[in-house]
């Protein structure tokens, strides 16, 4: 089984989604099931609906789960193999205050040196101290796995000393209830971020003291750069999935270019279906990759191109097709759903005619241009059905020519006084003139 085990304290990450994505893949290439854990085991930061927050996202992005299971279910189970350790000599009570640990981090630190818990610390402060910790022993050999981006990895028993398991109110740390979990679901298979590289050792080590002996793989997703080249932070508006749909970016846009980060991939545009039959978690790169929005911008487009014009018009929250050609059209300078939306509204929205355009006041030609539309559209002129005609028959009526003609009929059409040629745009036009040309009041 496969798994993606988010913590509902936040907004998902792109690097989460990212880790979600290659989880699953792994889990269609080898016909195993897809399980999602809510790992709500941090009482105080965890947030209300968050949880119904990514599991919509990743509906969203067509990452269906087989399983969704909440780690705080098992807190029982937890604390129970807490118990069996105990019993086994694997675990102590501790009492230590957190003052005294800190002084003894604050000494280390002084002496520059790493802080290493030592047990004979364990029982010194029994009698004031009525909340024990459970620890687990620290490892008396070198751990080791294989990652299979980064390769071999090991740490020494100097690297893993006795760690906490169950806290004082007895809810289990992160590191206890992973790897209780990922033993009790039969995960074969992880795929996270390098931040836990360092975790990983310690969950063996709590399933080798239970004689678990199922090897599971693991890969470590290198961290995402911001475009500074420092570290993707929350403080990023692009490292928040959901800043990226509000902007307008699709979910298969988005999937397209976070497989494709630091990847070896046969096209540069393709569905996560297509990614299914080539993925291949070893030639993920090893080193750190930058975030590029302009190439996130580039794939977007290509996607928006492949969808046709209902499919278009839906997103655009309308079911009428033209809406959807003229969309496609926009596309040839537009990159993002919202990017279009602004170009359409601006057809749609009644035309300011007495601003500046270009520091220029067309508002007279406006005036004049808008009173023959609204004749034509009365007669029900055959002139409104074709550009040419239009264009030569307001001319005649109006009198106007060249450059005061032009662009007040793009300011009355589009709202603007420059952009995509209009014999391109008024086929899709003609259907909406009574909603298009109007004045701001």
């Amino acid at each position: 089984m496969l798994r993606f085990a988010p913590s509902p304290t936040g907004d998902m990450h792109i690097g989460n989604l990212r880790a979600a994505i290659f989880n699953y893949i792994i889990a269609k290439q080898t016909n195993q099931p897809f399980l999602i854990r809510i790992e709500d085991t941090d009482l105080a930061r965890n947030i209300e609906g968050k949880d119904k927050e990514i599991l919509s996202i990743l509906n969203l992005f067509g990452l269906l789960w087989d399983k969704l299971v909440y780690q705080s279910h098992n807190f029982g189970y937890h604390q129970k193999i807490a118990e069996y350790l105990i019993s086994k000599d694997y675990a102590f009570y501790c009492y230590c205050t957190k003052e005294f640990l800190d002084q003894k981090r604050e000494e280390a630190k002084e002496q520059k040196k790493p802080f290493r818990y030592d047990e004979s610390w364990a029982t010194l402060h029994k009698d004031s101290n009525p909340k024990p910790v459970v620890r687990l022993k620290g490892a008396q050999e070198t751990i080791q796995f294989l990652d299979e981006i980064k390769g071999e990895i090991s740490f020494g028993p100097n690297e893993i000393d006795s760690f906490v398991i169950l806290k004082e109110d007895g809810i289990p740390t992160y590191n206890f209830a992973c790897a209780v979990d990922d033993m009790l679901y039969d995960i074969s298979f992880i795929v996270r971020g390098e931040d836990h590289v360092s975790n990983t050792p310690r969950q063996i080590l709590v399933r080798k003291y239970l004689d678990y002996t199922k090897d599971i793989g693991y890969a470590h997703l290198p961290i995402i750069l911001g475009e500074s080249g420092s570290k993707m932070s929350k403080r990023d508006n692009a490292s928040s999935v959901n800043w990226l749909l509000e902007q307008g970016f699709l979910p298969q846009a988005i999937m397209n270019y976070l497989i494709a980060m630091g990847n070896k991939t046969p096209t540069e545009i393709f569905r996560l279906q297509d990614a299914l039959e080539w993925f291949d978690i070893k030639n993920i790169a090893k080193s750190p990759v930058k975030f590029d929005i302009k190439k996130l911008r580039f794939i977007n487009r290509e996607h928006l191109k492949m969808l046709n014009e209902s499919e278009l018009a839906l997103l655009l929250n309308t079911t009428d097709a033209s809406v959807g050609g003229l969309a496609k059209l926009y596309l040839q300078e537009a990159s993002t759903l919202n990017e279009i939306r602004e170009k359409i509204d601006a057809i749609f929205a009644p035309k300011d005619i007495f601003a500046l355009y270009e520091d220029q006041d067309f508002s007279e030609s406006c005036q004049i241009l808008y009173a023959g539309f609204q004749t034509l559209m009365q007669e029900h002129s055959l002139a409104l059905r074709e550009y040419e005609s239009l264009k030569t028959e307001l001319m005649a009526r109006t009198g106007l020519k060249g450059k005061n003609f032009f662009k007040p009929l793009r300011i009355l059409l589009t709202g603007t006084s420059h952009g995509l040629e209009l014999h391109e745009l008024y086929p899709f036009l003609q259907y909406f003139l009574q909603d298009i040309v109007r004045l701001k009041q």
